[in-house]
């Protein structure tokens, strides 16, 4: 479908003239003289973009701008002033507007800035449609993801979830082991209860028995009072064990009798306590080859074990990439800049590309740090991290042969990469002449990285940045 735009303008001249230019372009162009005839049409057509002057005879093409941005799906504004109105058009973008057009302006002008409006009210579109379907299928919560492992994961929830078994988790960290938790956790018959999580492999042994068990005053060196241990704060609630499988022998074995018997002792002291906690669990590690080589007691992995839900990583279920980056970029964006920003589309090309080694948990934290760094209303490519732009370079697309590019294996990682860059940017800049501009594009880059890089990598003085 041709995209739609409407010219606002009261002199016949100026219509005739964009709508020429823009024709050519491919655009269906619509007319109007006045805001009555424009209001008309914005509610027949549904214009992509709105090139709106702001003197329009006895009108103003600014009372209408606040109420023409403020509809559900409102099109892109650009609004078209006198030459020298810089203040006019400065207080139109604190009104709404994307952008102004200063009388009298070249055609390639025009073109571009109704082009790159178009690509914007698309992107727009993408987002809104994400968000509602993102609302649409947000029965999980804070889980967020259509493909098919995922509703795989939902469908194991929903049948565990109102049972009491215990259920392990397994996948990569990052995954979203904990979420999955909580999820679980709200669809019980615990639900009204406490979720309460312990981490097993941030303390050692004696600590994280207290941490579990609690402990009496004087137990042991530093226990100056009595503690109330996770098994008894989760009563009547869920205890999620994450990192199971780091547990020390000693300690499964007490966890074990826990589990099986309800019934647990604090450290220091000989009362018996009752627990009624429904157990979930998670590792990153096999346990089956840690049962296999003794570091795991047998008759508990089973015991956590009734039914096993697996987290797949990220580079697993790239088709839930965007929703997620958008999920968090609308989060972040909102708590810190108080705005809802959009990710670039070649931003997000790159997320899609990148394999996500920390998974689910390092795509938000790039997500975060780049809606913190971006001065614009999108996140670009500029503003991701120099690890996710360097696996791509270093993974994508290569030419079927390059000659000459070899690294010599006496070189530690860091500097075999070091290397391998230097002469593959060096080798895209001789195939493109030495034009940087051609050579970003051929490597997937903005051309102002592939300068910093240029620089960065000491070929400045073979090839010149300002081409």
């Amino acid at each position: 479908m041709k995209p739609v735009v409407l010219i606002v303008d009261d002199e016949p001249a100026a219509r005739f003239g964009m709508k020429r230019a823009l024709e050519k372009e491919g655009y269906t162009i619509l007319e109007a003289d006045n805001l009555t005839g424009a209001d008309q049409v914005v509610e027949d057509q549904i214009p992509n973009v709105v090139l709106l002057d702001v003197r329009l005879a006895s009108e103003s093409g600014l009372d209408y701008l606040p109420g023409l941005v403020s509809k559900d799906d409102p099109p892109v504004v650009i609004v078209v002033t006198a030459h020298g109105s810089e203040r006019t058009a400065v207080q139109a973008i604190k009104l709404g507007a994307y952008d102004y057009l200063a009388k009298p302006f070249e055609v390639d002008e025009l073109r571009i800035l109704v082009k790159n409006a178009i690509e914007t009210h698309s992107l727009r579109a993408e987002n809104a449609q994400l968000r509602r379907k993102l609302a649409a299928t947000g029965t999980f919560g804070q889980l967020i993801g259509s493909s098919p492992t995922m509703e795989r994961v939902y469908s194991l929830i929903e049948k565990v979830a109102p049972t009491e078994v215990n259920v392990l988790l397994t996948g990569e960290s990052g995954t979203g082991k904990e979420m999955v938790a909580r999820e679980i956790h709200s669809r019980s018959r615990n639900a009204s209860g406490p979720f309460v999580s312990v981490n097993c492999a941030a303390m050692p042994g004696e600590l994280i028995e207290s941490e579990l068990f609690g402990h009496e005053k004087g137990a042991f060196t530093g226990a100056t009072g009595r503690r109330i241990g996770k098994f008894e704060a989760a009563n009547g609630g869920t205890l999620f064990l994450d990192e199971i499988g780091d547990m020390s022998l000693a300690t499964q074995a007490k966890v074990l009798r826990a589990i099986e018997e309800k019934k647990f002792q604090r450290l220091g002291s000989n009362a018996t306590l009752s627990t009624e906690a429904r157990i979930l669990s998670a590792t990153n590690k096999p346990l089956e080859n840690e049962v296999e080589a003794g570091s795991f007691r047998e008759d508990l992995f089973y015991r956590l074990c009734v039914v096993r839900i697996n987290l797949p990583p990220l580079r697993e279920r790239k088709s839930d990439i965007p929703a997620l980056a958008h999920s968090f970029c609308e989060r972040f964006s909102l708590a810190y800049k108080g705005t809802q920003l959009r990710i670039s589309k070649e931003a997000l090309k790159i997320l899609l590309e990148y394999d996500w080694p920390g998974n689910a948990r390092q795509l938000r934290n790039c997500i975060e740090r780049a809606v913190v760094l971006t001065d614009n209303e999108e996140i670009t490519v500029d503003t991701l991290p120099e690890e996710v732009l360097a696996m791509r370079k270093a993974g994508g697309p290569a030419p079927e042969s390059v000659e000459g590019i070899t690294v010599s294996k006496s070189l530690d990682f860091r500097s075999a990469k070091k290397e391998f860059e230097r002469q593959y940017v060096e080798y895209s800049l001789e195939q493109a002449s030495g034009n940087v501009t051609r050579a970003a594009a051929a490597l997937g880059m903005h051309r102002q990285s592939l300068q910093h890089k240029i620089k960065e990598l000491g070929l400045s003085k073979r090839f010149v940045l300002d081409d």
